[in-house]
């Protein structure tokens, strides 16, 4: 839906369906009463995932023709699609799979395209869209330095091939489309600091080339396509994770000029360790779960860091040194303390303010998708969920 700061929806992750066929009857379900409970009367947004099956079988014409006549008779539109999972997300195990294809791969690179070209043919007129993505890939899966350097110099590549294809769908169709890279803790690109490295250091340099060789850009040319098409999918979770400061991320994508596509309105967990130490060790260990990746960062009484690719290892090796834990926990946004727990809800607020004060995206996309697995007394209606977090977002954004 449209408001004073920017189009909020939620994204469609949180709906089982890897086959299109499965999505698409989830949303038939779930969208009229969450739009009738939001948007009554208005135009509802919708932050759409679609899966690489559901992709190949959704760019067929019929198939696409027939989401386009429901979107019009729901009054909904699509704006931004989630590109990160590839296949499997509900009802399987994820964990590190999250990732799989990477950007190392043709297979990334193809399906990435193909939701473009679904996204060229659904984004209403006037509008831009995006595809959030992978941050390149699991910085896990390369053991040294030098694979690591070779995985990115691969991948990126593959993003300014990516990038050829934005700029033929703006030429031919007159629609901005831009790549959602989202940075993730053991990702390549584990938080904002890598991304904008990987940004100032490979992708502008490598891409300036690229496109003063393909296209004959002046240096300035290439650059202003680059940040045009190539943008953040800030997601507040994965930055409150990694203990990243709202403001200081700001002012080095400013510095950059880095653009933000959108804003992933998403909590984690916090554990605060100066008291009740076991019994909320106990606590957190009721969230290990065995389907998504919960990475930990540990803050540390010496103010270093410590980080684990999932909870179970972090669990293993906790000790009195360790003051706080972010867990990568996908919980909902309403909801500040679990117990002797809390969330970083704090982050989203911070951020959300300074969206207000100075929007810096137009898109806001709320993505709790861990519903499943969260604790059964946890556990609510999906609509009625998504319709609780969506009403939080509107009222910290304060304009009702």
């Amino acid at each position: 839906m449209i408001t004073p700061y920017g189009h909020l929806t939620y994204c469609s992750n949180i709906h089982p369906g890897e086959k299109w066929a499965d999505h698409f009857q989830s949303l038939r379900e779930n969208i009229p009463y969450i739009r009738q409970q939001l948007a009554s009367g208005q135009s509802f947004g919708l932050g759409l995932r679609i899966a690489n099956e559901a992709s190949i079988e959704l760019s067929k014409p019929e198939v696409l023709l027939e989401f386009k006549n429901w979107l019009t008779e729901q009054d909904v539109y699509v704006f931004v699609i989630n590109g990160f999972p590839y296949g499997g997300f509900h009802n399987t195990v994820v964990k590190d799979d999250v990732h799989t294809p990477d950007w190392t791969t043709t297979d990334r690179l193809e399906y990435t395209i193909r939701l473009f070209n679904i996204l060229t043919e659904l984004l209403p007129e006037g509008m831009h869209g995006g595809v959030s993505t992978p941050p390149l890939t699991y910085r896990l899966w390369w053991k040294t330095e030098a694979d690591r350097q070779l995985a990115t110099e691969a991948a990126t590549n593959h993003v300014l091939q990516l990038l050829d294809k934005l700029i033929s769908i703006e030429k031919e169709t007159g629609k901005l489309l831009h790549l959602d890279i989202e940075p993730e803790p053991d990702g390549m690109l584990d938080n904002m600091v890598d991304f904008v490295n990987w940004y100032r250091n490979v992708l502008l340099p490598k891409g300036t080339i690229h496109l003063s060789r393909k296209y004959s850009f002046s240096e300035e040319q290439a650059k202003e396509t680059i940040l045009k098409h190539i943008q953040l999918c800030y997601d507040i979770c994965h930055a409150a994770v990694g203990f990243e400061n709202p403001e200081e991320i700001l002012a080095s994508l400013n510095e950059t000029g880095i653009k933000v596509g959108r804003i992933q309105i998403s909590s984690a967990l916090k554990v605060n360790f100066s008291s009740e130490k076991e019994i909320k060790l106990k606590a957190i260990e009721t969230f290990n779960e065995p389907v998504y990746l919960h990475q930990v960062v540990s803050r540390n009484s010496d103010q270093t860091k410590s980080h684990y690719p999932d909870l179970k290892e972090a669990l293993a090796d906790w000790n009195e040194n360790q003051e706080e834990w972010r867990v990568h926990f996908h919980v909902p946004l309403f909801i500040n303390s679990y117990g002797v727990l809390e969330s970083t809800q704090g982050d989203i607020i911070k951020t959300l303010a300074l969206h207000v004060e100075n929007p810096f995206s137009s898109f806001l996309e709320v993505e709790t998708y861990t519903w499943g697995v969260l604790p059964e007394d946890m556990q609510k209606p999906i609509g009625e969920s998504i319709v609780r977090e969506i009403e939080w977002v509107k009222k910290i954004l304060s304009y009702e």
